[in-house]
This record gives structure tokens, C-alpha cells and sequence, in this order.
């Protein structure tokens, strides 16, 4: 490289000025200032004070122990390039030769204002606030690539509101345009990276993470925002520790010891690239294997970490870096690269050292030395990631700084007059313009790069973000591949920010499988997460929903409670609809109790045929054939209503059942007492002058009836007009929905029951005490034992009831009145029509007043 402008083609030059013993390199002083970040040897060659080498006390560890940094060379070339490649351009800055001045900060800030210092005084020895030229040396300050130098040369930088682009420096204070006005910036700040980072913690389900922070404004600002935005996605933080800017043993064991012990598995470095170094040493004596580390765009496609020994560590990594593009041209010119060609040039011969593992002959040589340099190297022979430029990341960054500052340059030389927003609206002439006025232009600069990306800065001079994810993927040579598996764009609709390719990924250890990094184990379907106390919220155990609960999702904070007419499956994840219980005609129960019900009246009914048949038989006339009809066929109707209680509940059948049963019981009770009745007066009648006599007939007993019955007819009647039965969805249950029928009024619902458990009662005890009546009459004693039966029914049936639900209550009720009516019929009629049927010689008058008269001597 050599300092020759007219090896371009010949446009007046702009400010072109050359420093000290560096003048065998191009000083870009018109549009570009400022390449920073050289490694060890660029350092001490370039770092020197007046006297002798600057003291290595004032340089950072990571400065001292690194070599040659080859990716950083790179980018110096590239501002080179993107300069000649400006200068060749016809249409853009016509006749206007563009140079550049190198100044390299050492990574010190002191350094880095010292230069700033030099380039606004344009003196050796600057002097704070005065100018030694007639005009500013320079248009534009391109660096630097670090945040902690950055921010002090663009403090300096904004009082006089001097334009500066970094193609590094992310800290998000930058972005400040009251602290710095002209601070610009060709890479994305670290807030749109914490969102990103945060974003793809949350896709692959991490949710307990580490941070490993560099111990400056960088590493603490980058960590704040990024443990925000991770916090806000639902994740943890594990744990987030500082990585010491000088080395420290005991500082990098504490490390090694948090990482090894924590339960995370995933951890995010915020750091730059040197500053890793050490831990990975560190963590590779351990035999670290399964981490997964998330790296930040400075290292992210660090060829400096690239070391053999830290491949079985950092394989799987995977990280957001800057995102590239292609430099037509730029492998070429980095092809043409040789001694000979510059052999003044300071940088060339320590590349060349690096990059074929030789060394020079000079007076510092060794004789130990095992390859000597011969200049006969050839670069296209070297498969070293230098010349893979296909994609390039902060070169591309600080190849579009260089075209952002000649854009704007360009801008200020076509203005036209009265556009200029300046004093009289006149145009700024190209040679006499200051500074200030070419800030006016970078703010609205807006270009179209040769591979079609729009660049421009917005309000806070950033450019719109965008980010590659790589993933290093070990190679079959041994070392390692930067691949990329997807990208984030952060101007895109939220959602669509992050697109991955995740069957790309190859994680640590060869695996295609995502690794888990979590405090607790999700909590299954069925499950809700209970915090730990005094553990965060990742930190869980998991319990199971409580009934009528679900939780439906993994992870699940509460569990939802099923409506009414669901409840959860067996494995609680799901709510399903309860079924619709009622006793019905289809299922077995429901079928026996008909069956049994239709056979019973049968029978009734085969019974009142009997009577019917055989009315003027001494035994049917002895017993009242009338009420002995009557009876048959109320037992008929209490056998047939308990069909009413079988099938789905409708308003109609609610309303039937209670009152059929209640009337039909009533009639057949009536009967059985007006039977008792009209045996005791019928005795009490047949002795002399009793005045009883006169009862002894059918209207007695009818009226008995009659009046009984319309007493509960009365109670039913106004039942039914006041609160009347309704079918009911009995929502309770915990499996089945009960649709049933509701009384309605209760009170009502008790009367009845009262009412004919008091017939019942005065039945039983009436024939209880005419039990002893002699035989001829003594139906009366059939009666007790028949009533026996049904009070002992009745009186089970309330209990039996009142703990039963759904169709097994009315199971129990259909149950009670069948096998009441039951024993009315077995206990008064079967043994009657024993007699009729079975010993016809027992049915006649001569045999039932035999039997009278010995009952008459017992009595």
C-alpha cells in the first residue's frame, strides 16, 4: 500500500494528510478516520509514545495476550477498499479523491481521546478548543469499534457536532441524541439484540438461563436489558456473573465452579471476542461438555476463540451476529496483497506471519526459528476464514460506514441553492465546508448498497436492525464452521422477528435434539405450577388440579374449573360433558321396574277378573265385593303410576307422578280402611239393640272413601296450581347430569306423604284392634298384617330416599310403591282367592258360619 493519489483516478483531492511513521498507509482524513481493535503486534508497533513503547501497564489483558489479529486487518482492508472503490466510481463525488488517516486507540480510552484530540487541533500535541489549520483535517470519524472507547470520542465529538459512524460499538446509550448528537452507528444496539436473544430463549423453551457479563458499560448494559426482556418472556435468570477485564485466576475458577454446579444448561456471554479466551481455558480443563452458549454479535463469529482445543466446548453454539453481505471485489483485492508490493507497509509482513506460520529474517530473529518467510507464499493457497468473503459481518459494517460517509459527502456537493438549510440557504463549498454542516447531511443520508440492502439512520442514528443466527457445527478437519440457521429482523410484525431452521442446528456433543435448560421440569397437562417460596417463579413443583378442575396446556399457572354440565377426565386435562342420567325405559333397571310394575297390575287385575267372576260367592260377598273392586282397582292404578316415574322428565310426567301416586295410595288406603271399618261395625252390629245397624251398608263405606280421597285431591289440587313439580338439570353430581323433577313445594311434597301416611297409620291401628273379630269376619286380620307390610315400607322408604340421588331415588320410590301395593295385594286377596281357586269346598255359606261360631266361643 502505498501513499499514492494518483494511483487512483485523478479527482481533486480532499483533505488529504499523512501522521508520523505510518505514513506508508493511506490516511483517510476526507470521509473515514479511526480503525481501533488491532491486536498485539499492530499495538505496539502503532501504540508508541515520544521516548519509547508505550507501557503494557496501560493496555488491557486481552490486548497483551493476543497475537496478530487477522479479522481486524481485515477490516482495516476494507475501509481501503471501499475507499478506492469510491474513488473509481464515476457518478458518486465526481472529481473529489477521497484519503483516510489511521489512528488506532490501543482499546484505551485515554488513547482514544488523545486521537480525537489530534484530529479536531490537527496538532501532534493537541491543545483542547483550538485549531492549528485553517480547516478541519477531517470530514468524518469512522470507529470505533468498541463501546467503551466510542463513548468518550463521541462525547468530545458531539459538543462540536462532528459526524462519527461505528461499525461496533451496540451500547444502547448511544442511541442518547441529547448526549450524543452526532454519534451514528452501521451496527444494530444491544436492545434489539435482548429481544432477539429473548425471543429465541423462549422458541426452544429455555427457561433458566445464565449470564456471563463483561465487567464494563458494555457487558452491565447489555446484561440489564437483556435479563429485562428475558424476564418479560417468562424465563429466569439462573444466575449472571462478571467476567473481569483483567485476568484473574481465582475470579475465572469462581466462574468455572457457578457454570459447572447451576442447573442451567444454557448460557448467554456478553462480552467481547479476547475477553472469552480465558474462561474457555479454563472450562475446557474441566471437560465442560452439553452447554449450550449463546453469543453475542461480537464473538459470535470470532475467529480469534477458533482454537482447537475449545471445539468439544464451544460446538453447538449457537448466537446472534451482525448480518452480512456480500463485497464484490473484496476477495480479489485481498488476493493482491504482498510484500513486495508494499514493502513499507507495517501491517503486511505481520500478516503474512499469521497466515503461512513463518517468521522474517530480521536482526530479532531467532536462529530457532523452524520456517523462515520467502515472499514465494501464495495467498490463494490458504484455506483460512481471511478469504472467505462471501458473507462478511462487521466488515460489511464498516463497509457501509465508509459509503454511508461518502453518500453524504456527496449529498453536500450537489446541493443545490436555497435547498441548504444553513445561513442565506446557500450551498457549503466542498473544500471549505465544516463538519457541523456535513452532520446535516448523515442524518438524512439514505443509499441503495450494490446487493439492493437500503441503508439510512433513523432518528437515533441506528440502522434498521437485523441480525444472522449462527450456529458453530464442528468440521471433518477438527475445527469449526459458522453456519447460518436463521435470521431476526427486528422491523418485522412481532411474531414473525425470528425465523429459524431448526432442523439445521447441531448442538453441542453432535445432537440434533434441542437441550433443555429449566429449573423444574414442566408440569404436565392435568398439573399447575406452585412456587417455590423464596425461589423464582421457574422454580416450581408441580400439583395436581383439585376436582372439577382442569389444566389443559403444559405449565399451566391455575387450573380452570369445568362448567356445570362438563367434568375433567380421568387424567384431568380435559373437560368432558357429564351424561344425562335419568331412569329410563332402555336400561336394565328401568326395565325390570315396568316389567314388574305391568305384572303386578296384571295380577290386580287378574284378581278383580276373579272377584268379578265369582261376586256371589259367599267369601266375595262376606269381604264387600264393592270396596273389594274399588281396592283392586286402585291397586291397579298404584301399580301403573310408577310407570310415570320411568323415562325422561317432562313438565307433564313431573306433575303426574307425585299426584297419581299420592291420590291412587290415598284411594286404595281409604278402601282398605273403610274395609276395616265396615268389619268392626258389621261385628258390633250383629248383637241385640245395637244401634250400629243402621250403618251397615255400601253408603258407609263410599262415603269414607269418597271423603278421604278428596282430602288429598284438595292437597294435590292446590299443589299443583301454587308451586307444581318441574323437571330439574341437577348439576351437582359430580360424573352425571340428574334430570329429575322437583317437588316444587315442599310442604306440599310432605302433606301428601303425611296425609297418607296418617290413613295409613289409622288403618293399621284400627285393624290391629279388630284382629280378634271371629273368622267369619276377620278379614281384619289379613288387613294388619297388609298394613304391616306398608307402614314398614313407607317407613323404610324415607331414609332409603332422603340418601339416595338421581334414578336410584327414584328407583327407591318406584321400589316402595310397588312393593306396598304388593303386600296390600298378597295380604288381603291372595289368601281369598286360595279359598276361591284352590278349596272351592271352603267357599260356602254353611263352612264361613261354622267358623264364625268357633270364633264366637274363643271370644
Amino acid at each position: 500500500m502505498r501513499n499514492d493519489v494518483s494511483s487512483v483516478k485523478q479527482k481533486q483531492p480532499v483533505g488529504i494528510e499523512l501522521k508520523g511513521s505510518t505514513c506508508d498507509m493511506y490516511a483517510f482524513t476526507a470521509a473515514v478516520k479511526s480503525l481501533v481493535g488491532i491486536c498485539y503486534c499492530l499495538q505496539l508497533l502503532l501504540c508508541e509514545k515520544e521516548g519509547g513503547r508505550m507501557d503494557e501497564a496501560e493496555l488491557p489483558f486481552h490486548i497483551l495476550q493476543q497475537r496478530f489479529e487477522i479479522r481486524v486487518f481485515q477490516w482495516l482492508l476494507t475501509m481501503i477498499y471501499a475507499t478506492d472503490e469510491i474513488n473509481n466510481w464515476p457518478n458518486l463525488l465526481p472529481n473529489i479523491t477521497l484519503g483516510y488517516a489511521i489512528y488506532t486507540s490501543c482499546s484505551v480510552e485515554v488513547r482514544a481521546l488523545q486521537g480525537i484530540m489530534w484530529q479536531l487541533s490537527g496538532k501532534e500535541e493537541p491543545v483542547p478548543n483550538y485549531r492549528c489549520q485553517s480547516k478541519s483535517s477531517s470530514s468524518v470519524i469512522i470507529g470505533d469499534s468498541l463501546s467503551v472507547t466510542s463513548v468518550p470520542m463521541a462525547r468530545i465529538l458531539g459538543l462540536y457536532h462532528f459526524p462519527q459512524i461505528s461499525y461496533g460499538a451496540s451500547v444502547p446509550t448511544l442511541s442518547d441524541k441529547i448526549q450524543f448528537p452526532s454519534f451514528f452507528r452501521t451496527t444494530p444496539h444491544q436492545l434489539f439484540q435482548s429481544s432477539g436473544l429473548a425471543e429465541m430463549t423462549a422458541h426452544f423453551g429455555w427457561t433458566w438461563i445464565g449470564i456471563l457479563l463483561l465487567d464494563n458499560d458494555f457487558g452491565q448494559l447489555g446484561s440489564q436489558s437483556l435479563i429485562t426482556e428475558i424476564e418479560k418472556s417468562g424465563a429466569c435468570i439462573a444466575f449472571s456473573e462478571k467476567l473481569p477485564v483483567h485476568y484473574s485466576e481465582a475470579k475465572f475458577l469462581h466462574l468455572t465452579e457457578v457454570i459447572k454446579k447451576s442447573l442451567a444448561n444454557v448460557i448467554i456471554i456478553i462480552s467481547t471476542e479476547t475477553s472469552i479466551i480465558s474462561l474457555m481455558k479454563q472450562v475446557s480443563k474441566e471437560n465442560m461438555t452439553g452447554k449450550v452458549w449463546i453469543a453475542y454479535h461480537s464473538w459470535s463469529d470470532s475467529l480469534t476463540i477458533l482454537r482447537k482445543e475449545f471445539v468439544g466446548t464451544l460446538s453447538g453454539t449457537i448466537g446472534f451476529a451482525l448480518h452480512g453481505g456480500e463485497i464484490l471485489g473484496f476477495k480479489e483485492f485481498l488476493y493482491s496483497l504482498h510484500p513486495d508490493i508494499y514493502p513499507n507497509n507495517l501491517l503486511i509482513k505481520p500478516f503474512w506471519e499469521e497466515a503461512f506460520g513463518c517468521k522474517w529474517i530480521d536482526m530479532n530473529t531467532s536462529s530457532e526459528v523452524s520456517r523462515l518467510c520467502t515472499g514465494a507464499e501464495k495467498l490463494e493457497e490458504l484455506h483460512i476464514p481471511f478469504f472467505d468473503v462471501k458473507i462478511v459481518r462487521v466488515a460489511y459494517c464498516v463497509y457501509t460506514a465508509v459509503h454511508a460517509a461518502a453518500y453524504a459527502l456527496h449529498n453536500l456537493l450537489t446541493c443545490k441553492p436555497g435547498e441548504q438549510p444553513f445561513a442565506n440557504r446557500t450551498c457549503s463549498k466542498i473544500h471549505e465546508f465544516q463538519p457541523w454542516q456535513l452532520f446535516h447531511y448523515m442524518k438524512k443520508v439514505r443509499f441503495q448498497m450494490k446487493t439492493g440492502e437500503k441503508i439510512y439512520f433513523d432518528e437515533n442514528g441506528d440502522i434498521p436492525p437485523m441480525f444472522d443466527n449462527v450456529n458453530w457445527q464442528p468440521t471433518t478437519d477438527g475445527s469449526i464452521a459458522f453456519v447460518n440457521v436463521g435470521i431476526y429482523n427486528n422491523s418485522a410484525p412481532a411474531g414473525q422477528r425470528l425465523s429459524l431452521n431448526q432442523s439445521s442446528i447441531l448442538w453441542n456433543g453432535g445432537h440434533r435434539e434441542t437441550p433443555h435448560s429449566v429449573c423444574s421440569n414442566s408440569c404436565l397437562p392435568g398439573y399447575r405450577k406452585a412456587a417455590r417460596r423464596g425461589e423464582p417463579v421457574c422454580c416450581f413443583d408441580c400439583t395436581p388440579c383439585s376436582e372439577g378442575e382442569i389444566s389443559n396446556k403444559t405449565d399451566s399457572i391455575v387450573c380452570i374449573r369445568c362448567t356445570r354440565d362438563c367434568w375433567p377426565n380421568e387424567r384431568q386435562d380435559a373437560c368432558v360433558l357429564k351424561p344425562i342420567e335419568f331412569l329410563s325405559y332402555e336400561e336394565p333397571l328401568g326395565i325390570s321396574l315396568a316389567a314388574i310394575s305391568i305384572l303386578c297390575s296384571f295380577l290386580s287385575t287378574s284378581v278383580l277378573g276373579i272377584f268379578f267372576k265369582y261376586r256371589d260367592s259367599p267369601i266375595v260377598k262376606a269381604n264387600n265385593y264393592i270396596l273389594s273392586y274399588l281396592l283392586l282397582s286402585a291397586l291397579v292404578l298404584c301399580f301403573l303410576c310408577s310407570l310415570v316415574f320411568i323415562g325422561h322428565p317432562i313438565r307433564v310426567t313431573c306433575m303426574l307422578r307425585q299426584v297419581t301416586f299420592g291420590i291412587s295410595f290415598v284411594l286404595c288406603i281409604s278402601c282398605v280402611l273403610s274395609k276395616t271399618i265396615t268389619v268392626v261395625i258389621a261385628f258390633k252390629a250383629t248383637k241385640p239393640n245395637s244401634k250400629l245397624k243402621k250403618w251397615v251398608g255400601i253408603k258407609l263405606p263410599i262415603s269414607i272413601v269418597c271423603a278421604s280421597s278428596l282430602i288429598q285431591v284438595v292437597i294435590c289440587f292446590f299443589w299443583l296450581m301454587t308451586s307444581p313439580p318441574f323437571p330439574y338439570i341437577n348439576y351437582e353430581s359430580k360424573h352425571t347430569l340428574i334430570i329429575e323433577c322437583i317437588e316444587g313445594s315442599v310442604t306440599a311434597f310432605w302433606c301428601m306423604l303425611g296425609y297418607m301416611s296418617l290413613l295409613a297409620s289409622v288403618s293399621f291401628i284400627v285393624a290391629f284392634l279388630a284382629r280378634k273379630l271371629p273368622d267369619s269376619f276377620n278379614e281384619a286380620k289379613f288387613i294388619t298384617f297388609s298394613m304391616l307390610v306398608f307402614v314398614s315400607v313407607w317407613l323404610s322408604f324415607i331414609p332409603a330416599y332422603l340418601s339416595t340421588q338421581g334414578k336410584y331415588m327414584v328407583a327407591v320410590e318406584i321400589f316402595a310403591i310397588l312393593s306396598s301395593s304388593t303386600g296390600l295385594l298378597t295380604c288381603i286377596f291372595f289368601p281369598k282367592c286360595y279359598i276361591i281357586l284352590i278349596r272351592p269346598e271352603m267357599n260356602t255359606r254353611e263352612y264361613l258360619m261354622n267358623k264364625g261360631s268357633k270364633g264366637e266361643k274363643t271370644l
